[in-house]
């Protein structure tokens, strides 16, 4: 038979215990309905169930998940990033025993609670309080454990008037509120959470976050998330997750971050109005230090210096140049001031080239991106709208999140 994640139940009594271990975790899936039916079909046949971790791939297959390992303790957070169809939500639904590997093998210790799909593990006929005690039970809890809890669930979940209800009824918040409350009040050893907490508005996810801090120290939490300042804030290990691989692995969960940005700083199609009457022949980030994969890099407090070069191809009446800086978030946080009179702007014929000049950096370390509007004079009506036209990063020893690192004068008094 396949590998499949094996649950101790037995008392967990010391912190350093490991209650969840991955071992070369594999799972390969078939791009084709029907030839995978014929492949499943084989496979009894001949009494071949994927075992194999080194067996090769046929026709129409693909690795979801290739080979990963990691061991997570009590007290300890590993968060799993990556693009859509890395293989992160694959890789949880092995480690809570929904689907099963085709190679390498899963243990964990203790009690589990998932928070993988929005609704998973809910029967929408019954009520909220009866999908209570159905989640609860299949976490191995007894009906008086349960009973001691389910008020303070229903309370967690804000949804009392609601909670004889029908689940099927229930809004999509509804269900991440409850599935949260049900996941994180029992009190698992290990929690597994999905991008599902995304759904929920933000004063809950901020609620949910202090219910995580409260119950971190005595639970392995694996967490799933786009957002990268949740990752930072919970995560003490990372997964850098890329076409089924870990790309990146380790405690350093900034360095993880950094490699997940970089890898969207390149996007062809960022040409979102064009009239006709200008483009952008090239943009330089003259000051920068390095480049690492393509991305100029500038040390905080370094000078921030652009040199543009455009084409024009018929005349344009007072061109301005508006050049707006995006956070790893794609929010602005700045945009470049200027006039004509604080530039050099040198007009070659159908040419306009210039440099904008910032004096010592200030923002936070991590990926920016600036998009270009030019427009024409009092009216801004656009000639030329481009987004994400170049990527630079900011390099620092502290990761923060907010968007500037203000250079502060001490003094005492």
């Amino acid at each position: 038979m396949n590998p499949q994640p094996t649950t101790d139940n037995r008392d967990l009594t010391t912190d350093t215990e490991i209650l969840v271990k991955a071992e070369g975790l594999s799972k390969k899936f078939c791009k084709d309905l029907k030839t995978s039916l014929w492949y499943g079909v084989k496979d009894l046949a001949s009494g071949v169930t994927g075992n194999k971790k080194d067996r090769e791939l046929r026709p129409k297959e693909f690795w979801a998940v290739k080979d990963i390992n990691f061991e997570l303790r009590r007290g300890e957070c590993l968060g799993l990033i990556g693009h859509n169809g890395a293989g992160k939500s694959t890789l949880l639904k092995i480690l809570n025993g929904l689907i099963n590997p085709d190679a390498g093998k899963v243990t964990i210790k203790g009690r589990v609670g998932a928070l993988i799909e929005l609704g998973a593990g809910f029967n929408p006929i019954l009520s909220g309080r009866e999908n209570i005690y159905n989640n609860g039970a299949v976490l191995g809890f007894s009906k008086k454990e349960i009973d001691a809890k389910v008020e303070e669930i229903i309370d967690f979940a804000e949804i009392r008037e609601f909670i004889d209800m029908p689940v099927r009824n229930y809004s999509s918040g509804m269900k991440v509120r409850l599935g949260f409350a049900v996941a994180a009040q029992m009190e698992p050893d290990v929690l597994i959470i999905d991008e599902v907490l995304a759904v929920g508005d933000l004063g809950f996810i901020l609620k949910c976050f202090k219910t995580i801090d409260k119950i971190l120290p005595k639970t392995a939490i694996v967490f799933v998330s786009h957002n990268m300042p949740m990752v930072s804030r919970i995560c003490n290990q990372i997964i850098l997750m890329e076409s089924g691989v870990s790309k990146f692995q380790g405690t350093d969960v900034a360095e993880a971050i950094d490699k997940y940005y970089t890898r969207f700083v390149n996007n062809d199609s960022n040409v979102v109005f064009d009239d006709g009457s200008i483009s952008l022949i090239k943009v330089e980030l003259s000051s920068a230090r390095s480049f690492e994969s393509g991305i100029p890099q500038l040390e905080w407090g370094d000078n921030l210096e652009f040199a543009f070069h455009w084409k024009l191809y018929k005349p344009i009446d007072v061109p301005q140049f508006s050049v707006l800086i995006f956070d790893k978030e794609q929010r602005p946080v700045a945009i470049l001031d200027w006039t004509n009179k604080a530039v050099n702007i040198k007009n070659d014929n159908d040419k306009i080239s210039f440099k904008l000049l910032h004096k010592n950096i200030q923002l936070s370390k991590g990926v920016y991106s600036i998009s270009i509007l030019v427009s024409r004079g009092a009216t801004r009506s656009p000639y030329l709208r481009m987004n994400n036209v170049m990527s630079f990063q900011i390099l620092h020893d502290e990761e923060i999140w907010p968007p500037f690192l203000l250079q502060t004068i001490y003094s005492e008094g």
